[in-house]
């Protein structure tokens, strides 16, 4: 268990490929699918992308898994996803030294999505990030998180929505 905490440790201490991996021009792209998606739904979607988690993370003697959804967690109370009018915010948040995504969702969602449903998709999305394909697996997580928020939320013809939180994905 210890010498997994360090392996865990260097991994993220070394990880440094948010620029590399998350161009510019790509978080334009996820600014812009979010912003698109947003006008077909009453949700709200949130991309947070973390090259390594801080130490205070890392030195826990708990499974990865499990710190890795704590932090999305923190993300998501962090960034206000929950702060929305019809409690339709989700997080998807992606951490780069493990190549894993988590997606949190708030409760008005998840009233109509099992948790069984969320962890499917993540493992689809997790998959992509796995084999490189960072930018497929992102733009994925967005499709899917789209389709169910217009399934369960969607806009009505000529409804106007105010957009409660940033398009722009966060880079930590």
């Amino acid at each position: 268990m210890l010498l997994d905490r360090i392996r865990r440790l260097v991994r993220h201490r070394w990880m440094d490929e948010t620029a590399r991996l998350v161009p510019t021009a790509l978080v334009q792209r996820l600014k812009k699918q979010v912003s698109d998606s947003e006008q077909r739904h009453t949700g709200e979607v949130r991309i947070c992308i973390e090259a390594s988690l801080p130490n205070s993370y890392l030195l826990r003697p708990v499974p990865t898994r499990a710190i890795i959804h704590e932090r999305a967690l923190s993300q998501f109370g962090k960034l206000r996803v929950w702060d929305t009018e019809h409690n339709n915010g989700v997080l998807i948040y992606l951490l780069l030294a493990e190549r894993s995504i988590e997606l949190v969702a708030d409760r008005g969602l998840n009233r109509h999505v099992t948790a069984h449903q969320w962890s499917d998709m993540a493992q689809r999305l997790g998959q992509a990030l796995r084999d490189g394909r960072f930018e497929d697996g992102l733009t994925q997580a967005v499709e899917e998180v789209s389709a169910i928020l217009e399934q369960h939320y969607p806009l009505a013809q000529g409804q106007i929505r105010p957009n409660e939180l940033p398009d722009q994905p966060i880079l930590a």
